[in-house]
């Protein structure tokens, strides 16, 4: 019996039967779902093989689309990983056979990345190439090794120190206060208060915040989970001032937009080397210094791996003085 389902707008058939492995395919159009399994039930019907075959011919890089057909798009960042993976198909490691494959294959590529990418990069495109394979050699029936599990990964960069400095906060606002899109000065501050994502701050709701409450429930996170999040005053002040707009979104703008704003922000306020992301490093730090615990700040963060959350925390010697007094 054949099921369809719909996820980012493309349409997954699966065929089970009794005594036949469940097969399934994922197409743009439900029409051309419901073809396919038709065929594969009529296969099952005359009793032939309908197990998809592992090619000799098959490359890196035909895994790579089978794994961006099926997989990728179940997943949160599709978007991102997407583009990652067309990426790593322009690369010459993707044109080789997947039998053939070795684990000096491997390290030439992690060698010529290491030269034109950060090594933050370089490990997550390893990471990704070792799910391509291991979901091939589990999943799809390739009997074959998997190189990337073989080689050195490059080590793991130290997480990025970046607070902001006396005066830079003020400098920022103000920048942000003189451009034409009016929600970024809001968001940055609202960012500040709250170590929110710049995704969550994007997807949030009216009807998420509880003002009575003072807490807002975020229903979608980078790890998947709800998360409630507690509102401080200042947190409160700037949603009462922009509340009332005809739109469903607290900050209708877009990822582009912030981006094109940030920079030139930035640049007027004379800051250097601060990123979107910095806010939430500041954040987060900023709730260590006003007395929570590493659970607590956790439970607002969304971390859930505390070694994280400890590359998100810079807390400065100077702050810490008073209490080992």
């Amino acid at each position: 019996m054949a099921t369809y389902r719909k996820r980012n707008k493309r349409w997954t058939a699966q065929v089970r039967r009794s005594g036949y492995p469940s097969t399934s395919k994922t197409f743009s159009i439900k029409r051309d779902a419901e073809i396919w399994a038709h065929e594969i039930e009529r296969k099952i019907e005359r009793g032939e093989d309908v197990s998809e075959r592992p090619s000799a011919t098959t490359t890196l890089g035909d895994l790579i689309d089978k794994y961006l057909e099926m997989v990728t798009p179940h997943k949160k960042g599709a978007s991102v990983e997407a583009l990652r993976l067309g990426k790593i198909k322009r690369q010459k490691i993707s044109s080789i056979n997947i039998y053939r494959l070795r684990a000096v294959d491997a390290a030439r590529y992690r060698d010529m990345r290491l030269a034109e990418v950060s090594t933050a990069t370089v490990r997550k495109e390893m990471l990704l190439l070792n799910h391509v394979i291991e979901i091939a050699r589990r999943e799809w029936g390739f009997e074959i090794d998997n190189p990337m599990s073989l080689i050195r990964k490059p080590p793991e960069p130290q997480g990025r120190v970046r607070r902001l400095e006396t005066g830079e906060e003020e400098k920022l606002l103000n920048a942000l206060s003189e451009s034409r899109n009016v929600w970024v000065e809001p968001l940055v501050r609202f960012a500040l208060e709250t170590a929110m994502r710049r995704g969550e701050l994007l997807s949030l709701r009216w009807g998420d915040v509880d003002f009575s409450r003072r807490v807002i429930q975020l229903q979608e996170t980078k790890n998947g989970e709800r998360r409630s999040v507690p509102l401080s005053t200042s947190a409160v002040s700037v949603l009462q001032r922009i509340r009332g707009g005809s739109s469903e979104r607290v900050f209708p703008t877009t990822i582009y937009g912030i981006r094109c704003v940030w920079r030139a922000a930035v640049q007027r306020a004379g800051i250097e080397s601060l990123r979107f992301h910095d806010l939430r490093h500041e954040a987060t730090s900023r709730l260590f210094e006003k007395g929570l615990n590493v659970m607590e700040v956790a439970a607002i963060t969304g971390h859930r791996d505390l070694r994280m959350l400890q590359r998100y925390t810079h807390l400065r010697a100077e702050d810490l003085v008073d209490r080992l007094r």
